[in-house]
């Protein structure tokens, strides 16, 4: 899934090696690590305090920053403690056992671990490659529809379960047939991996993301829809205009690409491309799979809305999703009892590494004292600090530097659930201190999540689909530049009309 540890290709571990070892990035481990040593040095030089919990116009539980008393003097925490006492190294079994199934860390660490193993079935089967590679297949003489139906196709899968990765092999796939229609590697990149990334950016329903960045910022899990279906529909349809209009200047004068001679040598190597058929077979097996996760996805909105479901429930519906998924590929011979189990655990293995993220974040949130605004802890007193920092700036102001944080962190943190479980702890009562709703500041974690991840070199999906299209990255980045910049702007205008609309 998009942001994570695991790979869909064999490809992208030798990929993500090589460019690792020259840019020299530490893992987001590490990073925690470093993150958790400097909340626990901050345990000896900041006092701890609290604040009054009062009730907005909208009869709704938030800090008031008004009320912030200083409780107690830097005492500092030790190196180790016992008795359920917190200590420096005490952070990631501790972190990894608290809260409990309703949310952070216990709820949304076994909640990750669930969907990750559903959606293992589901990507084992092969049902969603066989049916895009169906569209692509019958699509591909229509180069006019081509493109565009690519674009939303992917943005969607972006949307509604996280592709990341996944779009490395598409990247492969499309590579040969994009050039033969006279466009170039850029292209291929396009209408797959950004395609991915701005549905992932601007989703409605993520489990990976957008769930459990709300989840962690207690509101509504899949609230806000309406807002983010918009905001997925404009941003699409600005990609997929920004793309044929890159293609068709391509396609007038295919040396205005910056890849030209690499899609040349490609070109050259390539035989019989306009009889290259892909090679799938689309049958009623990937038909009654894709009905049924069509289906379960309809269940999950519907629990939602009309019954108020939360994360236990959802996790469940994803869990009896991938039962019915796996039963038809039995009944169809497409999997055996052993390979759905097999896919269940290497799908849950794959998210594992985000699960423990969540966990050691919350580890941080112990070091410093709690999340209870009402219990004096350090977390309360840097809190004050940065609505002290960000002051009299007006909500929008404020919106806007939310999402300009987000944007810079995803640089060191290239996880959605991760980034999520590091950053929505403290971005949530922040918000509350400096009057932003919570769900703008959910909306700031996933479009300064997802839109920077087309342009940061520390993205392994990117580098993996530069990678088998071979661009490299400062090639993507004298293109990308102008798109990037386009997006921004995009992203800054949804958080100043969220603000204003009262997205809640």
């Amino acid at each position: 899934m998009n942001g994570e540890t695991t790979s869909s290709s064999d490809m992208e571990p030798k990929i993500t090696n090589k460019v690792s070892k020259a840019i020299e990035m530490p893992d987001a481990f590490v990073i925690l690590f470093f993150v958790v040593c400097l909340a626990w040095l901050m345990t000896y030089f900041l006092p701890a305090g609290s604040f009054d919990v009062i009730e907005n116009s909208s009869g709704k539980q938030q800090i008031s920053a008004e009320t912030y008393q200083q409780q107690a003097e830097a005492e500092g925490l030790p190196l180790f403690a016992a008795n359920g006492e917190m200590g420096l190294i005490n952070y990631a079994f501790e972190g990894m056992v608290s809260g409990d199934r309703m949310g952070s860390a216990i709820g949304v660490i076994m909640f990750i671990l669930v969907i990750g193993g559903a959606f293992g079935i589901i990507m084992e089967t092969q049902a969603v490659n066989n049916g895009i590679l169906a569209l692509i297949n019958k699509t591909k003489r229509l180069e006019v529809v081509l493109l565009p139906l690519m674009f939303v196709l992917f943005s969607l899968a972006g949307a509604v379960f996280g592709m990341g990765e996944e779009a490395i092999a598409f990247c492969i796939v499309l590579y040969p047939l994009v050039l033969a229609l006279g466009y170039d590697a850029i292209t291929t990149v396009m209408i797959t991996y950004v395609a991915t990334q701005i549905g992932f950016a601007t989703s409605w329903m993520n489990p990976f993301s957008v769930a459990v960045a709300q989840g962690l910022a207690e509101v509504p899990v899949l609230s806000g829809a309406p807002f983010r279906m918009t905001m997925w529909f404009v941003f699409t349809l600005v990609g997929v205009l920004f793309t044929l209009s890159y293609a068709k200047k391509i396609k007038n004068d295919p040396r205005q690409s910056l890849t030209f001679e690499l899609d040349q040598k490609q070109l050259s190597s390539q035989k019989n491309n306009d009889q290259q058929e892909l090679s799938v077979a689309f049958n009623m097996t990937d038909k009654l799979i894709l009905l049924a996760f069509a289906a379960g996805v309809t269940w999950v909105i519907w629990g939602v809305i009309a019954k108020g479901y939360y994360i236990p429930e959802i996790a469940t519906q994803f869990f009896a999703i991938g039962i019915v998924i796996g039963v038809i590929a039995v009944i169809r011979s497409r999997m055996s009892m052993n390979d759905v189990s097999k896919a269940f655990q290497h799908g849950a293995q794959s998210l594992l590494p985000a699960a423990l993220i969540v966990g050691m974040a919350k580890g941080i949130l112990l070091l410093l004292g709690g999340d209870d605004p009402t219990e004096p802890s350090v977390l309360n007193t840097i809190l004050y600090g940065m609505g002290q920092l960000i002051g009299d700036a007006s909500e929008s102001v404020s919106a806007v530097l939310m999402l300009m944080l987000q944007s810079i962190f995803n640089f060191f943190v290239a996880s959605g659930s991760g980034q999520a479980a590091l950053t929505m702890p403290l971005m949530a009562p922040l918000s509350d201190i400096v009057g932003v709703s919570r769900q703008v500041a959910v909306l700031a974690f996933q479009l300064g999540d997802g839109l920077t991840n087309l342009i940061i070199p520390t993205s392994a999906s990117l580098i993996g689909c530069l990678g088998v299209v071979k661009v490299d990255w400062v090639t993507w980045v004298k293109f990308v530049w102008k798109f990037q910049l386009v997006l921004t702007a995009m992203a800054i205008a949804s958080m100043l009309i969220a603000v204003q609309y009262g997205l809640t």
